[in-house]
């Protein structure tokens, strides 16, 4: 099986190019962030603090996540119900942020995401992947942008969705992901030590498609 690691900060772009790549390449695309995700909506579901460290660990005993693909497209179910379009606020992002800082979180969802690795050729993105959960994949990538660039993305993203919010609000947000993320004990963001860094500041979407895709082929095909 083929492995693809592409690890990088909030609002990279990571999960729309590697959906892209994945789909161009028949690799499977595995889109751990949501998994986070899906532990932090539950938190928000049982109004739990993210920061109470043992309220969080005590909830994983409840919590049941699987993965199902419907057309090529993941799809995360939460104790049997479809969460794919509830984890994708602000405030579950933020919250899977905290929760992802938990050893006892990553631990909770390591085998789930190395189960895939082993029986499909993906394309996994992440914050620890090519470091921690597939630390021998063939191809490791470290996927960024600076974050003037993934706040005015994400300003886009959300008034497509019809969500107002101001760019200096999620600049500031983003920032305070990159330093909780990058400054964690457990498994922080870095890039992996043989990761090929892939700046899209200055790239379109599709050219950042075609590099991520060359970069693959050039390895492994």
């Amino acid at each position: 099986m083929i492995a693809v690691a592409i690890d990088g900060p909030a609002g990279a772009g990571k999960s729309t190019i590697a959906r892209r790549a994945a789909s161009e390449l028949g690799f499977i695309y595995v889109d751990t962030g949501a998994l986070y995700r899906t532990i932090g909506l539950a938190c928000i579901q049982k109004k739990i603090d993210p920061s109470n460290t043992a309220a969080v660990i005590h909830i994983l005993q409840d919590i049941d996540i699987s993965i199902v693909f419907l057309n090529g497209e993941q799809h995360v179910l939460l104790n049997d119900k479809d969460v794919s379009s509830e984890i994708r606020t602000e405030q579950a992002s933020m919250t899977a942020s905290v929760v992802s800082a938990v050893p006892e979180v990553r631990q909770f969802l390591l085998d789930l995401q190395r189960d895939f690795a082993r029986t499909n050729d993906v394309i996994m993105d992440g914050r620890d992947i090519g470091t921690v959960v597939l630390p021998n994949a063939q191809v490791k990538i470290f996927l960024t942008a600076s974050p003037e660039t993934r706040a005015r993305r994400r300003l886009l993203q959300l008034e497509e969705k019809g969500e107002k919010l101001d760019y200096e609000t999620i600049l500031v947000d983003i920032i305070k992901r990159d330093y909780n993320d990058s400054h964690r004990e457990a498994a922080p963001l870095k890039a992996a030590d043989n990761a090929i860094i892939v700046d899209t500041s200055d790239l379109t979407l599709e050219e950042s498609i075609r590099k991520v895709v060359g970069i693959i082929k050039e390895a492994v095909i």
